[in-house]
C-alpha cells in the first residue's frame, strides 16, 4: 500500500487490535489454566461475568446449547469505551476477528474481518436509537447498535448488531463474544510485565523515543491520518532489531502500533496486522505460563482480563468453555491473513456519501469465510500456504 493511500485510512487507536488477546486468553486458554491451577469457578464467574447476546444471536433464548461441535467467537476492540451520554459521540470497533475452533477442539484459526469493508448491515432498534439498515463499512455496525447508550448496555446492544452483520454477510452465527477496551488491557500487560517474541522486521517507532538526557519524547510529527513521519530534531525513537526480543509493556505495544518505519519490504497495515498476531500469541503464552507456573497469581490475571473486557458465553458456561478448549494452546492457533495480507479499495464511485474509503474483499476470502461456517478450515489452509503467517 502506498503512503497516499495510507494516508486516507483512519488511524487505529494504540493498541486496539492487541487488546484482542484478552479475549483469546478466555476463551481458549482459561481452560488449560482452570485446570492446573485449579481456581475455583466461583472466583473466576466473579472476574469475569457473563453478559447475553440480543434476541437471535449466538445462544440468545436457545436451549440445550452444549460445548460439543465446531465454534465461531467473535472478538472485537472498542476505539473508546461507550459513554454517550458524556460524550454524545459513537463507539467503533477497531479490529474484528473471528475465531474458529474445529468440532475436535483440537486448534484454533483467527481469521480477520477488516475494519472498513463494506457490508450491508441490518436494521435495529435499540430502545433508543432506531437504525434504518444500509451500507457501510463494518466497523460502523456497533456503532449504530450502541447509539445514545451508555456502559454495559451499550456494549450489548453495538455487539448484537455487529453479530447480527457478521451472520448476515456470512451465514455464521457466532457461538460466543469477547468485547475488549483498551484501557483495561493496559492492567493485562502490567500484570505479566513483559513479552518474549521473534521481531521480523527492523522496526522503528514513529510514537515513542528519547532525548539526550533520557525522557521520553514524541520522535516523529506526522499527518492527521497518522501517515508521512517527520523527524523530531534531538529525539532518539525507540528501534525493535530483528531477533528474539523480550518486551515490557510499553515496548510491546509500541512494536506491534508501527506501520511506516519497518524494513526490509514495509507492506504498512499488513505487517502491523501481522506483528499484532504475534504479540497476541505472544501475550497468551506469557499468560498460560504464568498462570500455570504461580497459581496464586492467575485470580489477579483474570481479574485485568475481567476488566479489560465484556464476554458474552452464548449459553454456554464459563466453566464448560474452559474444560473445552483446554487442549488448545498458543502454538495450536493459526493465524490466517484475508486477501492473502492485500488490500482491496473499493472505487469511491461504489460506495455510499459519506462512508469514506472501504475496502472489498478477494473472492478465496469469501471461500475461506464459508469453510469456517462449514468447518473446513483445514483443506484451505493446505490450499493457500502463503495466507498463513508463520511467526
Amino acid at each position: 500500500m502506498s503512503t497516499e493511500q495510507r494516508a486516507k485510512r483512519r488511524k487505529s487507536s494504540l493498541g486496539a487490535r492487541i487488546a484482542l488477546a484478552a479475549g483469546i486468553v478466555l476463551v481458549v486458554l482459561s481452560g488449560a489454566a482452570f485446570t492446573t491451577a485449579k481456581v475455583a469457578v466461583s472466583k473466576a464467574n466473579a472476574a469475569i461475568p457473563d453478559h447475553d447476546f440480543g434476541s437471535g444471536v449466538g445462544g440468545a433464548g436457545a436451549k440445550d446449547v452444549t460445548i460439543k461441535g465446531a465454534k465461531n467467537i467473535l472478538l472485537a476492540s472498542l476505539d473508546t469505551r461507550p459513554s454517550w451520554s458524556k460524550s454524545g459521540k459513537a463507539s467503533h470497533t477497531d479490529s474484528i476477528i473471528l475465531l474458529h475452533i474445529p468440532a475436535d477442539h483440537s486448534r484454533a484459526y483467527m481469521l480477520s474481518i477488516p475494519r472498513d469493508f463494506l457490508v450491508q448491515i441490518p436494521a435495529y432498534n435499540n430502545g433508543k436509537y432506531k437504525y434504518s439498515g444500509g451500507m457501510n463499512k463494518i466497523n460502523a455496525a456497533f456503532a449504530f447498535g450502541s447509539m445514545q447508550l451508555d456502559g454495559d448496555t451499550a456494549i450489548t446492544h453495538g455487539t448484537t448488531l455487529l453479530a447480527a452483520t457478521v451472520q448476515q454477510r456470512f451465514g455464521i452465527k457466532p457461538d460466543a463474544a469477547a468485547i475488549i477496551n483498551y484501557d483495561g488491557f493496559k492492567d493485562i500487560l502490567a500484570t505479566l510485565k513483559k513479552v518474549c517474541l521473534y521481531v521480523d522486521q527492523n522496526v522503528t517507532s514513529i510514537h515513542i523515543g528519547h532525548t539526550k538526557d533520557g525522557k521520553q519524547a514524541v520522535p516523529f510529527t506526522t499527518t492527521s491520518a497518522g501517515t508521512d513521519p517527520r523527524p523530531v530534531p534531538g529525539v532518539t525513537p525507540n528501534r525493535y532489531k530483528i531477533g528474539n526480543r523480550c518486551l515490557d509493556p510499553v515496548q510491546a505495544l509500541d512494536f506491534a502500533r508501527q506501520r511506516d518505519l519497518l524494513y526490509p519490504n514495509n507492506q504498512g497495515d499488513y505487517d502491523r496486522q501481522r506483528h499484532q498476531q504475534q504479540l497476541i500469541k505472544a501475550i497468551m503464552k506469557t499468560a498460560v505460563s504464568q498462570g500455570m507456573q504461580s497459581p496464586t497469581k492467575l485470580p489477579g490475571l483474570l481479574n485485568s482480563v475481567g476488566k479489560a473486557m465484556t464476554v458474552f458465553l452464548g449459553g454456554i458456561s464459563l466453566e464448560d468453555w474452559a474444560l473445552g478448549m483446554k487442549d488448545i494452546n498458543p502454538d495450536k492457533i493459526i493465524t490466517i491473513k484475508t486477501n492473502g495480507g492485500k488490500y482491496d479499495p473499493i472505487p469511491g464511485s461504489q460506495t455510499p456519501a459519506g462512508v469514506g474509503e472501504a475496502e472489498g474483499l478477494y473472492p478465496d476470502s469469501l471461500v475461506m469465510f464459508q469453510a469456517a461456517k462449514n468447518d473446513t478450515l483445514d483443506p484451505f489452509v493446505l490450499s493457500h500456504p502463503t495466507w498463513i503467517a508463520t511467526n
